[in-house]
């Protein structure tokens, strides 16, 4: 009797062990299955888009800021010129169009319609210049400055003559994303022969068609503070760009005539 119980009792013990056993080799693959499954998900999941965001640009007093800080102006009329600099905070999300150039994400659609129009109407418009950050266009000052220093000027007078031609850094539309410098690919000087490209010819029939204005025309450097650059395209919306289309205006007077800006 008692040789029969531990021969119950080990085989008992035996079976039970194998259970266990077989239970955590069970668990085991179980887990395995669930780390492989989550594993796998991870490796599928598109990565996070990255948002662009510039650096704040340097020190402006706040009475210069405009636009960006103004509750009742609309993001794309904001003007930046030599009396209005951009806010120290700025920031603009980019988006790329191609060739090394972006601009801010909210017009890169109405860009790219516009240009792929140019080109179905057998034309060859080319982007020469979008987005600048703040070192870039101190850069291109410099430079500017140093070039005209060579040719004979005094650096005061350089740098008068500079912020003529080319932005001073903080000041400049290029930094907001919302203007580019758009080129003939026959012709791709930065200079006045460009207005009679068939390139600049469309555009300045159509571009306000697709809320771009010539943002520095011929007729309007006393207001503008620049050079006539038939080459400067800005965003202001199709709404604004029907208006100064219209009434031949820049975006400074249209901001004075809409109460905007003080005359």
């Amino acid at each position: 009797m008692i040789c029969q119980t531990r021969r119950y009792y080990g085989g008992r013990r035996r079976r039970v062990r194998r259970t266990r056993r077989l239970f955590l080799v069970l668990l085991s693959a179980a887990l395995l299955l669930l780390l492989i499954t989550v594993l796998m998900r991870w490796l599928a999941a598109p990565p996070a888009l990255a948002v662009i965001e510039p650096v704040g640009l340097s020190a402006q007093s706040e009475a210069d800021a405009v636009g960006a800080s103004d509750a009742g102006q609309d993001w794309q009329l904001i003007l930046v010129n030599a009396q209005h600099a951009l806010p120290d905070d700025f920031s603009v999300e980019l988006a790329d169009v191609g060739s090394g150039h972006s601009v801010d994400a909210r017009i890169a659609s109405a860009l790219q319609v516009m240009l792929d129009d140019c080109r179905a109407a057998g034309l060859e418009p080319l982007i020469c210049s979008s987005y600048r950050t703040q070192q870039i266009q101190q850069s291109l000052f410099d430079d500017k400055v140093q070039r005209l220093i060579a040719e004979g000027y005094a650096p005061d007078a350089a740098q008068a003559k500079a912020g003529t031609v080319v932005a001073v850094p903080g000041t400049s539309e290029h930094q907001t994303g919302l203007a580019v410098d758009l080129v003939d690919a026959g012709n791709q000087n930065l200079d006045e022969t460009q207005e009679q490209t068939p390139v600049q010819q469309w555009l300045l029939a159509h571009s306000w068609e697709y809320g771009f204005v010539l943002r520095y025309p011929n007729d309007k450097s006393s207001v503008t503070g620049i050079i006539y650059e038939p080459w400067h395209y800005r965003y202001v919306g199709k709404d604004a760009a029907r208006d100064m289309h219209e009434g031949g205006l820049c975006l400074e007077e249209y901001l004075q005539a809409d109460g905007a800006l003080a005359a």
